[in-house]
Parts: structure tokens; sequence; C-alpha cells
């Protein structure tokens, strides 16, 4: 079965971005940025790729990239439609006309049932970019969750979760510390309800 894994930025103090959504005061140049590429590069966007960062890796670990309204409409009132053309893209969303976002398969019904359908189809894992919402509405399909800890505080934000979610004991799978004060954290989720 395909794992759904949560990769996320956040705070020092826990938030995914501000509350308006903006989400500066991540670092988002230094040490850690050359390793993200080289462990996950397929989760840095088209238009960050094109830039000469060395990225050659054609094969991903994820070959899926779930994303929120809100997560996506960064991107797309940006002009770019496709932000992961590499990846298979899928849109969560009652409000957004799927035919005029062609490039991404958007996704009104229930995201549980969809996930759960998606995990037993043949391919690589999927990566959940965000956000908030719907990360908390799929939390027990969550198998790992990958956070990307910048040395910033917001003092307010929006959590990685949006909703109040039950407790889980998560287990550390590894962890690594850059001069930076980035740190990157791996656990491994109970799934089910």
């Amino acid at each position: 079965m395909r794992r759904l894994v949560y990769l996320v930025a956040v705070t020092a103090d826990g938030f995914i971005a501000r509350t308006d959504g903006s989400f500066d005061g991540f670092l988002t140049d230094g040490e850690h940025i050359e390793d993200l590429f080289r462990r996950f590069p397929e989760t840095f966007s088209a238009h960050f790729r094109q830039q000469p960062v060395g990225l050659g890796r054609t094969e991903f670990g994820f070959d899926t990239v779930l994303m929120g309204r809100r997560t996506y409409e960064v991107a797309a009132k940006a002009g770019i439609l496709s932000p992961y053309p590499h990846l298979r893209q899928i849109v969560f969303s009652r409000s957004i006309d799927g035919a005029r976002y062609e490039p991404v398969q958007v996704v009104a019904g229930d995201a549980v049932q969809f996930v759960q359908r998606l995990k037993q189809d043949p391919g690589g894992s999927i990566w959940l970019c965000g956000g908030s919402e719907l990360a908390g509405t799929l939390l027990d399909e969550i198998d790992e969750l990958v956070l990307k800890v910048n040395p910033v505080v917001l003092g307010d934000g929006l959590s990685p979760f949006h909703k109040a979610v039950p407790a889980k004991q998560m287990e550390l799978l590894s962890s690594h510390m850059y001069n930076n004060g980035v740190a990157l954290m791996h656990y491994r989720l109970p799934t089910g309800r």
C-alpha cells in the first residue's frame, strides 16, 4: 500500500504560516536547502526547479501531491497553475472550477474516501503538501510526518492541523539538525481511527 507523507515546514512554535497564510520568516537558503534537494527533490515547485540548483534526479519517492485550495492558490495567484508538473497534482476544493485549472485534478468529494482509494492504487508515496484543513481531515490516513522546523517564532498562525485533533503518539524515525538551526524531524504515525 502507498504511504501518505505530510511533509511541511513549521516554525519553532509550531505554525506552518501566519494567520493570513503568508510564510515569511522561514529560511529559504542555507545548507538545509541542498540537503532537502537531495532527499526530496520532487517537493520543489517547477518555478524553483528552473533555477540552477543541481536537481538531476528523476526517480522520486513521491509521484502524487495533495493540496488544499488555499495551498494551491498561492501558486495559482502567481500564475503558476501547475506547480508540480512532474507529479500527479490533486487539489481538494468545493469552490475551484476544475476546468479552469486543467493541469491539476480537482476533487470536490470526500477527501478521506478519495485518499483511501488512492493509497490502494499502484505507485509511489503520496505527498501531502498542505494545508492545515486538509491535513486535519486526513490525519487518520497520514502514515508519516516530516517536519522542517525553522528557527523562528511567529507567536500566532496556522497550525499543521487546522482543527483540534486527537492525540497520537508518534515514533521518531530520524532527525537531523543543520548548523543554521533548521531541524528535520521524521515520524511514523499510527494510522486508522
